[in-house]
Order: structure tokens, then sequence, then C-alpha cells
């Protein structure tokens, strides 16, 4: 079986969430602020349904050697998000603290997840794998724009205290 075969790509990308939940688990459990806690939180339960729905289709798969439909959701992370955004939980993360460390790594793993996912659904000729793939690629593109956000809203804050800007 090659690397790039269905299952074997429903097995990485079962890792990869359950890696994603894993770290969102902890820097849920490390950050001291409760907006950050509970945004990390809430990302990993994100990954938890990620989890089930690949195993679904792995299942499937391996079974009936076919994708199945997935009922697809529209990515809900924007509630916990925007509170996190705001100017007094932004205040609270030092981008040189786990938190702000943390957001960082996560947009490395949203980012790997987003290629492999698009590729897939790229290379994927079954409907079913080209929606379940290209679906996910967008989902994770949603996690990666709300840590960018987060991460930018940082960055501003440490060059506004720091006084880095150039005028």
């Amino acid at each position: 079986m090659s690397d790039t075969s269905p299952l074997d790509i429903l097995k990485s990308a079962i890792l990869l969430e359950r890696r994603g939940r894993a770290y969102y688990e902890n820097a849920a459990d490390t950050a001291k602020d409760p907006a950050v806690k509970e945004f990390f939180k809430m990302m990993a339960a994100e990954e938890v349904q990620h989890i089930a729905i690949l195993s679904e289709q792995y299942k499937k798969y391996r079974e009936e050697s076919r994708f199945g439909a997935v009922a697809m959701q529209t990515p809900s992370p924007v509630d916990v998000a925007e509170a996190v955004l705001s100017a007094i939980t932004a205040s609270r993360i030092s981008a040189a603290d786990f938190e702000g460390a943390a957001v960082s790594a996560a947009m490395a793993m949203e980012e790997r997840a987003i290629r492999l996912y698009a590729d897939r659904a790229d290379a994927a000729t079954d409907p079913e794998e080209k929606a379940l793939f290209q679906w996910l690629a967008d989902w994770e593109g949603e996690h990666l724009g709300l840590l960018t956000r987060i991460d930018r809203a940082l960055t501003e804050s440490i060059w506004n205290d720091n006084q880095f800007w150039p005028f």
C-alpha cells in the first residue's frame, strides 16, 4: 500500500487531528487567561469532531472501498475566537508567554493540515473524497485565520509596547 492510498491518507489525517487535539488540550491546561483557555478547549473539541468524521470514513473505506457522504457543518469557532481577539484578552496574552508561543505553533500545525487536506482534495477523483478533504481544508483554514488574527494582535501589542513603529 502506498502512502498516498486513501486509507493511508485517512490514517495520516487522523494522526494529525489527534496530535492537534492533544496540543490544544495541553495549551488549554497551561493557559492562564480564562478566555484563552476556552479558545484552546474549543479548538480541541473541533479536532475531536474531525477525528470522528475521519474515523468513520476510514471504516467505511476499509469495508466498502468508497467514501461516504458527510453532513458537513460550517466552521463555528468565531464566537470564542472573537472573545480572545478582544482588546482586553489580547492585552492579557504576552507574546513571550506560553499562550503566544502556543498560538504560533498552532498556526504551523494548521498550515500542515491545510496542505495535506487541500493536496488530497486536488488529487481525489471520488466526489465524496474530494468534498471531505476540501471541507477539512476549509475548516482548518478558518482555524488558521483565527490564529493569524490573534497572532497579529499580539504582535502589534508588543510593537506598541516597545515602540517598534518607524514613525
